[in-house]
């Protein structure tokens, strides 16, 4: 049986309620697959093991149970073909391929071509593209290539993506390749935990910092205490105790319970590539994991960066960049003959790493290099637009009684015990925030109550703390939309719906995070002499496909409250929202807003996000784009799908709520 979460429109959340009858058959019919009796224990997966690789346009995917071990104790996944991860898919360009997907588990499941641009009943969400595949059911995907490069699959049913059924796509170009190497190889990351997903879930819903064990403790209290003092100690632990907040929270599942997989192999399995003296050799990074967002690099090897999310870009020239959770990244590297390199790849928060080794010979590697310190959160990371600090990292310890706090909402926090003495709110410029250009005709505002606002509210509030839902679907802007290319210039604004007790943050001045590259980064070039990638250095290869301007303006919000675990967007939950509608072959501009101190990669199904670095003729196309905490950015789609899409948050613990359906008509 299983347990509905319902909502008005869109995919039902299935959470299963498995009985030990339906676990045993389903156990019996995914070992009858993997060719093996029921109950025999697998052996941990083999050392320098790789998926299989899978050419052709026809395929057989079988979905079953396959016992797993990696960290002494064995465990169930869910496979693709008998492995985790699933088999490399190698593509052509041009093609049709078909997919035969088998479902051998006891609940229902999917997959989701992630990346590709399909038909929407091909896109394989159950509740919007169909209506899933069921236990002994076979469903046939089928739906032409009209792209390359690398992309990758996962189940989009329950949290079978954290549970391995997860794979790789190389799609080869019709044309020659633009991009010269001598061999690839797919680098898929992923997280993988003895827990089950639904036991995570749970404990994040009871305590959103369950996994964080960086929290302060009373020796950090200490030394900031003999390092500024104990008045300007007191003053910054007071604003955070009060924001109910912690800088140190980055992460929220870690290394505490996962392990970290390189192609499935755990640190000590050291998956290995090998290559010949003289080679360049492309590297195609997936990152397929359930929460963890990576930043990669290779010591003693320049990585050029030659395509983001499949498509070719300028190559650019780096040491180190952040893969947050569903993107993709191809580099080339030109390793020395008669050498390792180890292949490093640690975790935003540094809690752990997945590993593996690049050499010319079997058996050689390299040293695994150190993690970096662990990042704090800083006043940038709350949306407070205090550009002066941008490229500064843990100013957690600081004494901010200096600065001007009027970038950030507070009104859910009680303030009256803090000295305001010292903060000039006078020179706080609100002229930017020209309100007369938002449109507001999809918003049902007549059963709002304004007369409890004050002016910088703009008029919206709350009935009896919660806000009215009726009509919003988002903030849409029909002037003030800047060029095409070059980001918005829009004013930020919170509708009623953020207002409420799912929402904690509100960021009243968000910084452009588009030359950021990400929290724990932005000081590795002074520190470390590291280049380290940003979106802004992305530019698309070949010249901008649609050049038009968009005509309306979408600006989303991403929301949270952490210590309830509670995600949305504009603070609705995705059971209480309505879809967002396009029409088809309009051009839009879609900027979001992080509310939030967490990083989120954001998703959009079927249709190209193009990412707006300031170049309009060389647009960067992308499937997902990260949002820093307490910023935002912008992209332009095009609306040339018809269907309901899925739009959210990657971070699978995040999605139930941090998802909205996008309905082009």
């Amino acid at each position: 049986m299983t347990k509905t979460v319902k909502r008005k429109n869109g995919p039902q959340f299935e959470l299963p309620q498995l009985t030990r009858r339906r676990f045993v058959t389903g156990m019996a019919a995914g070992a009858a697959l993997l060719g093996m009796p029921a109950g025999l224990s697998a052996s941990a997966p083999r050392a320098g093991a790789a998926p299989q690789t899978l050419r052709g346009n026809q395929f057989d995917l079988n979905i079953g149970y396959l016992p797993v071990n990696y960290t002494g104790r064995e465990r169930t996944a869910v496979a693709v073909n008998g492995s985790v991860p699933g088999p490399i898919l190698r593509w052509k360009e041009g093609q049709t391929v078909t997919l035969n997907v088998t479902n051998h588990l006891a609940h229902d499941t999917s997959i989701h071509w992630h990346g590709i641009i399909l038909p929407s009943n091909m896109d394989g969400v159950p509740g919007l593209s169909f209506n899933g595949i069921r236990p002994g059911e076979t469903f046939t995907y089928q739906f032409q290539l009209n792209q390359s490069g690398t992309y990758w699959y996962h189940s989009h049913s329950d949290f079978q993506e954290q549970q391995g059924l997860y794979g790789s796509i190389v799609i080869d170009p019709a044309d020659a390749d633009p991009v010269a190497y001598d061999r690839d190889y797919v680098v898929l990351l992923s997280d993988w935990s003895d827990e089950s997903p639904h036991d995570i879930y749970a404990k994040l819903k009871k305590e959103g910092h369950y996994y964080n064990r960086r929290r302060r403790t009373a020796g950090d209290l200490w030394r900031e205490v003999k390092a500024k003092g104990v008045a300007a100690t007191w003053r910054d632990r007071e604003m955070w105790n009060m924001m109910r907040m912690s800088d140190r929270d980055i992460s929220d599942v870690t290394g505490y319970t996962y392990t970290f997989l390189m192609n499935g192999q755990t640190p000590d399995a050291n998956w290995t590539a090998l290559f010949r003296k003289g080679e360049k050799v492309r590297l195609r990074f997936i990152n397929g994991a359930a929460m963890s967002i990576f930043d990669i690099r290779i010591p003693g090897l320049k990585m050029t960066v030659v395509a983001t999310d499949g498509q070719n870009i300028e190559p650019v020239t780096v040491d180190e960049f952040r893969i947050g959770v569903a993107e993709t990244y191809d580099v080339i590297v030109e390793p020395d003959g008669d050498s390792a390199y180890t292949l490093f790849a640690q975790t935003i928060d540094r809690s752990g790493f997945a590993r593996g080794t690049l050499t010319s010979e079997p058996g050689l590697q390299a040293a695994v290099p150190p993690m970096d310190y662990a990042p704090v959160l800083t006043h940038r990371d709350m949306g407070m637009g205090h550009g002066a600090h941008a490229g500064m990292a843990g100013m957690g310890g600081m004494d901010h009684s200096q600065h001007d706090m009027g970038g950030m909402d507070h009104s859910q926090h009680d303030m009256s015990g803090v000295d305001h003495s010292q903060h000039d709110m006078s020179t706080v410029d609100h002229s930017q925030h020209d309100m007369g250009t938002v449109d507001h005709s999809q918003h049902d505002m007549g059963t709002v109550d304004h007369s409890q606002h004050q002016a910088g509210m703009q008029g919206y509030s709350l009935h009896g703390g919660r806000p009215e839902l009726g009509g919003m679907q988002g903030v849409w802007f029909t002037s003030n939309l800047g060029r095409a290319g070059h980001g918005s210039n829009s004013p930020i604004v919170h509708l009623p719906s953020e207002y409420g007790y799912g929402v904690d943050m509100r960021s009243e001045m968000p910084m452009s995070g588009l030359h950021d590259p990400g929290i724990g980064l932005r000081d590795h070039g002074s520190r470390y002499g590291r280049r380290v990638l940003n979106y802004g250095d992305i530019r698309n290869l070949t010249p901008t496909i649609d050049r038009r301007e968009p005509t309306r303006e979408l600006q989303l919000h991403l929301t949270g409250n952490m210590e309830r675990y509670m995600w949305s967007m504009d603070g609705i939950k995705f059971n209480d929202a309505e879809p967002l509608m396009l029409k088809f072959g309009e051009r839009i501009r879609i900027t979001l807003v992080n509310d939030t101190m967490m990083t989120h990669p954001i998703h959009l199904h079927g249709m190209w996000s193009e990412l707006e670095t300031g170049d309009a003729e060389y647009i960067p196309r992308k499937h997902t784009i990260i949002v820093q905490p307490g910023s935002q950015i912008s992209y332009l789609v095009t609306a040339d799908a018809y269907g309901r899409w899925a739009y959210h948050c990657h971070l699978l613990y995040h999605m139930p709520g941090m998802f909205r359906e996008v309905r082009v008509v």
